[in-house]
């Protein structure tokens, strides 16, 4: 038994690390595209506006991984940290960042 729990830790602190270096390598600089009439339109390449057909311009903007964690069951669940979830019980996973969808 004790044995299982020394395992048990070491594996534990072992994806700590892993998590922290991915969140390390995930702040970075990082080039978008938007439209200066719809900034909620944003590509990752140049184009067009696909409401209103002008030329989307480049943005610079700074990624920070910031994690948010829901339940998949509760979806209006939401929090920084993992854990569970206050309804039903289940572990929260983490929600991955929204990215526009390219409609050109």
């Amino acid at each position: 038994m004790a044995t299982l729990t020394i395992v048990s830790v070491a594996v534990s602190a072992q994806d700590s690390a892993k998590n922290k270096m991915k969140m390390q390598t995930h702040v970075k600089d990082s080039v978008i595209y938007t439209c200066t009439m719809h900034p909620d339109v944003v590509s990752d390449k140049p184009g067009k506006c696909p409401r209103c057909g002008m030329d989307l311009v480049q943005k610079k903007v700074k990624l920070q991984a910031k994690k948010s964690y829901t339940c998949t069951m509760h979806p209006e669940v939401t929090s920084e940290k993992p854990g569970k979830c206050p309804k039903c019980g289940m572990d929260l996973v983490e929600k991955k960042p929204a990215r526009a969808k390219d409609k050109m």
